[in-house]
């Protein structure tokens, strides 16, 4: 992808400067802007993070662990932060003038935190144990407090193996080199001049006490995941000490990995997630298995529906218009409901309207190219390192958080599907604004960290899914609502890719689309027999609303829980031949759109919103889904008629 952003550079007095958190080495931008640690670097960098499985924070020159345990609602599934141990070297100085911590190096499974004393922590995604390091030239002693009293501490004859057992019920074990002596009272253990490892572990259960002590002396310190072929993830985690390494799976890992993987079935770990499942080893593969990236639907439109979806077609082409609106995102969605049109004639084999749609595309997209947009455009962010918006720049409210980049990969989506349709319809005008085509590209689907982009702005790599949150603090971490708004964005990419015949960007984009939807299908879509959410959660929601980090809520950024049809239709729009794949399972469609319509009857509900339940209606009652269909006055401002049409009759 490109070295030089081919927008104008500029500084934007909405972002913070690169906080003192990030050691001098990682300072220079472009730098992550939804990391998982992301907290650690914002306002106080004291919020704390989701580590699984572990809630870990960093204040007051300490380092707090948390085993969090469940708040399950009808409403909400929360993940509640209660410190369980907190460390703290006994050099470190009580004055908290100078940053809390350090962030020494970050990678996508790992993050390593250093704090005041000489303590180092490599906090390793899905490890069962926090790992601190203390160097040899510290010379520091350090303490661990408990929030709960100690009610026992034990040794093992070669002071190797500690147990601590906590009024709340909880055990945990430290593991050190031979002859670490602590002391304990009723609510701290302390070692002098600590000097090597130390690692925690909290034990769930009695019986993983041997498990824990077997794979207690290799400990990972960084890790790296690699798209090297389609449709696969794999990785590899450096590692110190002796032994076989051993880590936790979520419900999505254990789907993936690939048969001969070593796991300790009954070694599992409580998570929001649901339940993290040992793995032993120090290398996973993730194979999910192709999915389709065409620009048509897969089966082509039923015999005889021809007629309808060109009469609709003909009336959407001729009430096409100036965009008249100057946000990023709702101008995306209007550049690629143009875009869908093209395809659908093309797919249909009528050519007629296709100059009229490409005219449009041209007249629409290329000011946001070229600069010359009036009211808004892009440019390039040299402070963190990424695009913004002429409107984001100054005002961090403005197109949705673009400026302090939120939701990223939902405005460029929409941008590359537009791009990529274009440019299949004419070669010569993507030839000439491939550059900027390739910066939009660069900025959230950069698989290496480039001159002017972060690595996968927004893909997490270990979660599998993306995130949208942005360089905003939130005590539940990091978030994302719409999954198909991301799962778009990404096939629209591997678009671009196809569009340029560029293999490498296609492959990537589709296979970070394929684990996007294994993640939608796992943590967004609540069939009725759920094995990932608890019942009292699962049993009221067919479909998250916002999906955190830490929590699962049924509400949305912008409605509430009960307005149903919104919550289906965040997690479905924008309806593209990608979409077939994403709702697949026609049991739980039944499921959803059930449970969505009685929605419907509500006052003041809107067409554009009906329109969206009548389609996955469409999945598996095609009579009845178009006869709602037929009766809507209005549609999504990234929809019409045409594209409803084309959906159902093409199930």
């Amino acid at each position: 992808m490109g070295s030089l952003s081919p927008f104008t550079i500029t500084q934007s007095p909405v972002l913070p400067s690169p906080p003192p958190f990030f050691s001098d080495q990682l300072r220079s931008p472009p730098l992550p802007t939804n990391a998982f640690w992301q907290n650690y670097v914002l306002k106080n960098g004291d919020q704390p993070e989701y580590i699984h499985p572990y809630l870990v924070r960093s204040s007051n020159n300490s380092l707090s662990i948390s085993y969090p345990s469940l708040l399950v609602t009808l409403s909400l599934i929360s993940q509640l932060f209660l410190p369980d141990l907190t460390i703290t070297a006994t050099t470190a100085p009580q004055s908290a003038s100078s940053p809390q911590h350090t962030i020494t190096h970050f990678d996508e499974t790992s993050v390593t935190l250093s704090i005041p004393g000489g303590l180092s922590f490599p906090l390793v995604r899905g490890s069962p144990y926090i790992t601190c390091i203390a160097s040899a030239d510290a010379a520091t002693g350090i303490s661990i407090s408990a929030t709960n009293p100690i009610l026992s501490f034990s040794s093992s004859g070669d002071s190797t193996s500690h147990t601590v057992e906590l009024k709340n019920g909880q055990t945990w074990k430290l593991y050190t080199a031979p002859g670490v002596q602590f002391t304990a009272n009723n609510a701290t253990l302390f070692a002098p001049k600590f000097a090597g490892v130390l690692r925690l572990a909290v034990v769930p259960d009695k019986s993983y006490e041997s498990v824990l002590d077997r794979y207690s002396a290799a400990y990972p310190v960084s890790g790296v995941a690699t798209i090297t072929k389609p449709f696969t993830i794999e990785y590899s985690w450096s590692k110190q000490g002796n032994g076989e390494l051993l880590l936790l799976a979520h419900p999505l890992h254990r789907r993936l990995l690939a048969n001969g993987t070593t796991i300790l079935q009954e070694f599992r770990y409580q998570s929001v997630d649901g339940e993290l499942v040992g793995v032993v080893g120090d290398a996973w593969t993730l194979g999910t298995g192709a999915i389709p990236i065409s620009w048509h639907s897969k089966s082509g439109v039923a015999n005889g529906s021809s007629p309808e979806i060109i009469a609709a077609l003909q009336s959407d082409v001729a009430g096409l218009s100036t965009i008249n609106t100057t946000s990023s995102y709702f101008y995306g969605k209007a550049i690629a409901r143009a875009a869908r049109l093209a395809m659908i004639a093309e797919e249909l084999q009528v050519p007629g309207p296709i100059p009229t749609i490409t005219q449009f595309l041209k007249n629409s997209i290329t000011p946001w190219l070229n600069g010359n947009f009036q009211g808004n455009g892009f440019l390039y962010d040299s402070t963190w390192g990424g695009l913004t918006t002429k409107s984001g720049s100054v005002d961090s409210g403005a197109d949705f958080g673009f400026g302090v980049y939120n939701d990223h990969h939902f405005h460029l989506g929409y941008f590359a599907y537009g791009c990529a349709v274009l440019t299949k319809l004419d070669p010569s005008w993507g030839k000439s604004f491939r550059p900027q085509i390739y910066a939009l590209m660069d900025d959230y689907l950069s698989m290496n960290s480039s001159k002017t982009s972060t690595k996968l702005r927004n893909f997490d790599l270990w979660k599998l899914h993306s995130w949208a949150g942005g360089l905003t603090e939130f005590g539940d971490g990091r978030n994302q609502e719409s999954s198909s708004e991301a799962i778009a964005a990404y096939y629209s990419g591997a678009l671009v890719g196809k569009a340029f015949a560029d293999q490498q960007l296609e492959t990537v984009g589709s296979t970070l689309a394929a684990f996007e939807i294994q993640a939608a299908q796992t943590w967004w879509h609540v069939g009725d027999e759920s094995m990932v959410y608890n019942t009292t959660f699962s049993s009221g929601n067919r479909v998250t609303g916002v999906l955190w980090s830490n929590k699962r809520e049924s509400g949305l950024w912008f409605a509430p829980a009960e307005r149903r049809e919104c919550r289906l239709g965040i997690q479905l729009l924008p309806v593209l031949p990608v979409t077939e794949t994403l709702f697949q399972d026609v049991k739980y469609v039944k499921q959803l759109v059930n449970w969505a319509m009685p929605a419907l009857s509500r006052p003041g509900v809107e067409d554009g919103w009906k329109g969206f339940v009548y389609a996955l209606q469409g999945v598996y009652d095609r009579g009845q889904a178009l006869a709602s269909i037929r009766s809507l006055k209005t549609h999504d401002d990234g929809n019409s008629l045409t594209n409803l049409l084309w959906w159902v009759y093409s199930r």
